[in-house]
């Protein structure tokens, strides 16, 4: 299975799809605000990602206006917020076969390009 969950909207997303190439790959897209995560796509992410917590992005605006710097947040509050706001989901998650690459950084997008027979 080749999917990805981004957001249609992030330039950082578009910008990824265009240089991994996903479009042109057979990619399932997965528009996060308007095809809301469900709970059972949620928990198969989660364990392959290691937890709940290693998709939560602490980087959305709502993170700090929300207050939740100051909580000290369980892995079911976690779901709970990702599932009630799409901007807590790390964006994009890439899932080709039993591989998933979750987030933005430099050296996770250079792994995904890796699987996908890419250099970027």
């Amino acid at each position: 299975m080749k999917k990805i969950y981004h957001l249609s909207t992030c330039s950082t997303c578009q910008r990824i799809i265009r240089e991994l190439e996903l479009e042109q790959k057979g990619f399932e897209f997965q528009d996060i605000k308007t095809n809301k995560i469900t709970p059972q796509q949620l928990e198969e992410i989660a364990a392959k990602s290691g937890g709940f917590e290693s998709l939560f992005s602490r980087r959305a605006m709502k993170y700090k206006s929300m207050g939740l710097a100051e909580k000290n947040l369980s892995e079911n509050d976690i779901k709970e917020l990702i599932l009630s706001e799409y901007t807590f989901l790390k964006r994009p998650v890439i899932q080709v076969d039993e591989e998933q690459f979750v987030g933005n950084s430099k050296k996770t997008i250079e792994a995904a390009a890796k699987c996908l027979g890419l250099t970027i």
